[in-house]
């Protein structure tokens, strides 16, 4: 007897999408019969995921790029919203992440807001690591490419521990955001954010004050 599986896509590139597809329908087990469904942006994505909870047809897998156009109303800005959205309303489904971000910061934010049974760099990704994806994410999730492996090993064996507003300075910093600025990003004052990046040197022995060597010692650790 076969198993149907009901996937959404959603990536705004149509050459990548396809690539996808023709990936799973061409590694997919004999016993598997795959129904896809394709969104290109955030609108397209939440009118399937609605349809298909009125249908009471639910989606197993989505994949879900981080990059997409923000959605008509301003609700959704990123396929991280609509990851949670999808939480929410599909609670059975497996979500895949996939994008083109390496930076621990948003590795780190993904793993914690949305926990994802996949998640993939879409630089470390090839065909059969694809089709490796989906089997395992089907059957033993949760499957994570290279790089996010990579990341988590760095956090895990650091002795250094900090909290997510100072996870947010410190991408911010890599971004080019100057200290002046980083108030607003992180509605606290100035000498809030002056303190928190005070500790941050204690924590990572910075005795320069050159944010650059903050950063650097950051990275080095997996944290930026």
């Amino acid at each position: 007897m076969s198993e149907k599986i009901k996937i959404l896509m959603i990536d705004d590139h149509p050459m990548i999408i396809e690539g996808y597809q023709n990936t799973l329908l061409f590694t997919k087990k004999e016993s598997q019969e795959l129904e896809i469904d394709i969104a290109n942006n955030c609108d397209e994505a939440i009118a399937y995921m609605d349809k298909s909870i009125q249908n009471e047809v639910p989606y197993n897998v989505l994949f879900v790029d981080i990059s997409l156009p923000p959605s008509s109303d301003g609700l959704m800005s990123s396929g991280e919203d609509l990851a949670e959205y999808a939480r929410r309303i599909l609670p059975k489904a497996k979500i895949i992440i996939l994008t083109m971000f390496n930076e621990s910061f948003r590795i780190h934010n993904i793993i914690k807001t949305i926990d994802p049974e996949g998640f993939l760099i879409k630089s470390d990704l090839t065909s059969s690591e694809l089709a490796s994806a989906f089997q395992a994410v089907l059957n033993n999730p949760p499957f994570y490419s290279g790089t996010v492996n990579s990341h988590i090993r760095k956090a895990i064996t650091s002795d250094i521990v900090i909290d997510d507003k100072n996870r947010k300075i410190l991408h911010l910093l890599s971004q080019g955001v100057k200290t002046k600025n980083l108030a607003s990003h992180l509605d606290i004052s100035l000498s809030a954010v002056e303190k928190r990046k005070k500790h941050l040197r204690d924590v990572f022995d910075v005795n320069d004050g050159q944010d650059e060597t903050l950063l650097n010692e950051a990275r080095k650790k997996g944290f930026v």
